[in-house]
């Protein structure tokens, strides 16, 4: 059960700046290292109530991943892992927000690949600037972890040694600056 909160952020609809915000991951490769990488392309919107209650909407283009190899993104876009051609969006829906501590916990339904799960997101409220003259920004950190098997992407590489090539926790790491228009 979601406690409700009030968010720390004025009424109304905030627009995620993909500028100023970045959606990245990481996850095990060969068992000792860590592949990282990011989506370039991402929108989302977090609309605050009168009442202080808050909601977040976010879609985040798989087709847009990069990891600092070609070859290695083709191969996540493939049907091995994203099926990007069939499943080109990522989206993810608030259901709640609980305080936990000083900071938060975000929940959601998120959407991979065709397959809907509900998610817990550590939050933490990075607080409000004016701005410069076009409208405050607010700045949010989220992370999670996720197990890729869960969304349907279920290859199994093994190494000759034993393990795998890729782990099944995947990090997911949001920085995020919403702007509310002036």
């Amino acid at each position: 059960m979601t406690t409700a909160v009030s968010a720390p952020i004025a009424a109304g609809t905030w627009t995620i700046d993909p500028a100023h915000s970045a959606v990245a991951f990481s996850v095990k490769h060969l068992m000792v290292s860590k592949v990282r990488g990011n989506f370039e392309s991402f929108s989302g919107t977090i609309t605050v109530a009168e009442d202080g209650t808050p909601a977040v909407q976010a879609e985040i283009d798989v087709t847009s991943i990069t990891t600092g190899s070609e070859q290695r993104d083709g191969h996540i876009k493939s049907a091995d892992f994203f099926d990007a051609e069939k499943f080109p969006k990522a989206t993810f829906v608030s259901t709640g927000v609980a305080p936990k501590g000083d900071d938060y916990i975000l929940t959601g339904d998120f959407t991979l690949k065709g397959v809907t799960k509900s998610v817990e997101l550590a939050l933490e409220f990075n607080g409000v600037n004016p701005g410069m003259g076009h409208g405050p920004v607010a700045g949010f950190e989220a992370t999670t972890v996720l197990n890729r098997k869960d969304f349907g992407i279920d290859i199994d590489m093994p190494l000759e040694g034993g393990g795998v090539v890729v782990g099944d926790k995947v990090t997911i790491t949001l920085e995020i600056e919403a702007g509310q228009p002036a």
